[in-house]
């Protein structure tokens, strides 16, 4: 298993804007990423569907409003703005207001998809999830461009500065869900049984859900969806580490 390690840190670059108001607490701004304009193909074939569409008002109107609600037409949409910073990220809303999440505190859930029609692959969804201790949630989707970019960074973020708490966490005993797999000392555990970390053959990622494999067994022995996995990338880092010698480790 090719997993994240801790002290990977995908982006480095000099921010093109200034922080805005509220991000204070999270230090240095590393990275802006913009609203993704739709290509002009596809603006043209909207406006053009809007404008046949007249003679049915209902369906003319709403070609309109997918056309307005672009970047490409929407002052509102085009002002969003996705910022990473040294010690989280921040989104500001079409109507300006700033949602701010922290690395060391937050969580992540994922949900990449790839989309074919008639066989022919026409695109990859990414919608991320994020979760504030108290609560607080926040859908981060490709409406930003080089989602490639910015999801992987969180994710690489999150591990970077949760890993060595958790660690420790596991070292003085704790056990630790993700999802419906629990994790500590010992190995790893589901509703069906449990497996301890010499057992386990491969942890593998296929089509968008994590395989875990046992030694002399052809047939997965569990499997679960990536997206329901909070801090994917976390977890596999815990994994990794305790499958190939522990928690002791330097983070």
């Amino acid at each position: 298993m090719a997993g994240p390690t801790a002290q990977q840190v995908p982006w480095q670059t000099t921010a093109p804007e200034a922080a805005p108001p509220g991000t204070e607490c999270l230090g240095q701004l590393r990275e802006t990423f913009l609203p993704k304009r739709i290509g002009t193909v596809r603006m043209v074939g909207l406006l053009f569907m809007g404008t046949v569409s007249l003679l049915l008002p209902p369906l003319g109107a709403y070609f309109f409003w997918l056309a307005f609600k672009t970047p490409n037409l929407s002052r509102k949409q085009a002002a969003r703005r996705l910022h990473l910073f040294e010690h989280g990220l921040a989104e500001v809303g079409k109507n300006g207001e700033v949602s701010v999440f922290r690395w060391d505190s937050m969580t992540a859930l994922q949900e990449i998809t790839e989309r074919y029609a008639n066989g022919i692959y026409v695109g990859t969804t990414y919608v991320y999830t994020l979760y504030r201790e108290h609560g607080t949630t926040l859908k981060v989707t490709d409406f930003y461009a080089q989602p490639e970019r910015w999801g992987p960074a969180l994710q690489q973020e999150i591990t970077r500065t949760q890993l060595p708490g958790l660690l420790a966490g596991l070292e003085q005993g704790r056990t630790l869900t993700y999802g419906g797999l629990s994790v500590n000392l010992n190995g790893v555990a589901t509703a069906k049984g449990s497996l301890t970390w010499p057992e386990i053959e491969k942890v593998e990622i296929a089509q968008g859900t994590l395989v875990l494999r046992k030694h002399g067994k052809k047939l997965f022995w569990a499997r679960m969806p990536v997206k329901e996995i909070p801090n994917l990338f976390l977890f596999l880092a815990l994994v990794e580490r305790l499958r190939y010698g522990g928690p002791r480790q330097d983070a």
